[in-house]
């Protein structure tokens, strides 16, 4: 049965006097603080036909603990399993019962598990001390957006093409070892496939390229209608491996058909392909085409974010697509009133959030001073009150360029590392809170 907390502490459990040690004793007094916020990690520990029975796992506050260190020194699971078994500061910090040292496996399994929505919870309780601390009100916010890249290749539709033929192969492949004796009819085409994925990319002039594409899509489509006979043939097999082996077929399926949908569209038709409409990876499908400006093309997920005074991340979005600014500033004072309460009283966004309807909107919810780097039409007086005002606003604005920086540099919000929509999300929030958390305990020096 898990545990929610390390009931009895260590009596050795110390921290070094280097800085890294008085961070981590400052965030682990704040989390002792914090028992209402286990109940949280706790449920999503308890997954759905899980027995309360049994070896006991990690109690839910050592996996919480574990995963800001993970976050907070940016370590794969295999460092952090090798960090709490040789740091003492890092096991006096996780909480781990005596004699504890959990591999890589287990740290990633329950680590991974903790939703995006608890993550969001605790941040709001890290939002919550720092107000009543009268370190951040939110009464002057900050707009921003920018991009977390998903875990995933360069696309190219021959590269797609690869993926999707040895995916099948694999998928086949286990086929035969559920089927056992009375093997599957189906052939190998990987070697031919990656012959020619390579030789698209190293051919020049349209026609040739053409032709080698029609000879990969022609691969592709006959190792798909292998795969569909053999999902056929097993869907009266009574084998208990033939059910997971039939939720991947599903999951792949409609994917690789995207595939050579699009495949048959870009490159043998000459047809525009909007971005809603492309898969850019096989492995990581919920990535979407960011293009922000003239800047390079971006997969991933655009992220809008609300800083204050103090730096601390307020707010933040994964958004589905690639909307807009100018589409996403009310929605985002829309969350920050109801979180506060109140509207801010001044705010800053850069100019692409810039609109009259924004202005406008903004201010009838009591927003004083709104203030967008690019004026972008708009008057420096129907924005804020004077031009001192405009330029103060306009400067602290430029302070989240900083925030976001140190995001992508030091807590990994450049690239997620972990696979699905609902792990990018969850990652994305454990940078969040982990940042906060050590930038609120840098504010209330002891």
């Amino acid at each position: 049965m898990r545990q929610e907390r390390t009931v009895q502490a260590s009596l050795f459990d110390l921290f070094a006097e280097h800085e890294i040690g008085r961070e981590l004793k400052a965030m682990s007094d704040w989390l002792d603080e914090q028992r209402d916020l286990l109940d949280l990690v706790a449920r999503d520990l308890c997954r759905d036909g899980i027995r309360a029975t049994g070896r006991q796992g990690l109690p839910a506050e050592a996996v919480l603990r574990c995963a800001l260190l993970k976050q907070y020194r940016q370590l794969s699971y295999q460092e952090l399993a090798f960090h709490l078994e040789d740091s003492a500061s890092f096991r006096a910090f996780a909480r781990l019962p005596w004699s504890w040292s959990p591999q890589k496996s287990v740290l990633q399994k329950t680590i991974s598990a903790i939703r995006a929505e608890s993550w969001e919870a605790i941040n709001r309780a890290l939002l919550s001390n720092a107000r009543q601390a009268k370190r951040e009100d939110g009464t002057v916010v900050r707009l921003d957006s920018t991009v977390t890249s998903a875990l995933m290749h360069e696309p190219s539709d021959s590269g797609l093409l690869w993926d999707a033929v040895r995916v099948m192969v694999r998928l086949l492949k286990q086929a035969d070892a559920v089927v056992g004796n009375a093997g599957l009819a189906w052939r190998d085409h990987r070697r031919a496939a990656k012959k020619r994925a390579r030789r698209i990319q190293f051919t020049r002039g349209r026609p040739n390229r053409v032709q080698l594409y029609r000879e990969l899509i022609a691969i592709a489509r006959a190792t798909l209608a292998y795969l569909r006979q053999a999902s056929e043939r097993l869907a009266v097999a009574t084998n208990p491996l033939v059910e997971p082996w039939q939720v991947q077929v599903c999951h792949y399926r409609p994917l690789i058909e995207r595939i050579i949908t699009q495949s048959e569209r870009r490159v043998l038709a000459g047809e525009p392909v909007p971005a809603s409409e492309k898969l850019v990876s096989l492995f990581e499908s919920h990535a979407d085409i960011i293009v922000k400006g003239s800047r390079d093309v971006e997969y991933g997920h655009k992220l809008n974010l609300i800083t204050g005074r103090s730096g601390m991340i307020l707010d933040l979005v994964v958004e589905t697509g690639n909307p807009a600014d100018s589409d996403r500033l009310l929605p985002m004072l829309e969350r920050h009133i109801a979180f506060y309460g109140h509207a801010p009283r001044q705010a800053a966004a850069d100019g692409g959030f810039a609109t009259r309807n924004n202005l406008a909107t903004a201010k009838a919810w009591g927003v004083r001073d709104m203030a967008f780097h690019k004026k972008a039409g708009l008057r420096i007086e129907d924005m804020v009150k004077s031009n001192w005002v405009y330029r103060k606003l306009r400067n602290f604005r430029a302070g989240i360029e900083a925030g976001i920086s140190c995001l992508k540099r030091a807590y990994g919000l450049a690239r997620c590392t972990w696979r699905g929509l609902d792990h990018f999300k969850s990652y994305v929030w454990s940078s969040v809170v982990a940042y906060n958390l050590v930038l609120l305990t840098r504010l209330n020096p002891t």
